[in-house]
């Protein structure tokens, strides 16, 4: 089972001088929430940010070890004005994590 722990070794090897915040979502060790706090996502943009990360845990994604990553990738200032970021599509009822939304299609 991945640990967060090992999640956030994982991202410093992509991110070196990060501040990584990871959490497991269901305990099960396969649904994760990462905050990564960089300097260097200073003017770049979000996708360009996760991206990286995203390339590195391919083999992960793709052989199951790890089912969901929610990445939030941001700047120092951008995590000082952002307490609860973390988003699970698979949130039980009773808790709010997020809402999936589909938009109309244009005929």
């Amino acid at each position: 089972m991945v640990t967060v722990e090992w999640m956030s070794q994982e991202i410093l090897k992509v991110v070196p001088h990060a501040i990584v915040e990871a959490s497991d979502l269901h305990g099960t060790g396969d649904h994760f929430h990462v905050r990564v706090i960089s300097e260097s996502y200073e003017g770049v943009m979000p996708l360009q940010r996760q991206k990286p990360i995203l390339n590195h845990f391919k083999e992960f994604i793709s052989n199951n070890t790890v089912h969901a990553l929610d990445l939030k990738c941001m700047t120092p200032k951008q995590a000082e004005g952002s307490s609860q970021t973390a988003f699970d599509p698979h949130g039980q009822e009773d808790e709010f994590y997020g809402v999936h939304i589909r938009r109309p299609r244009k005929e």
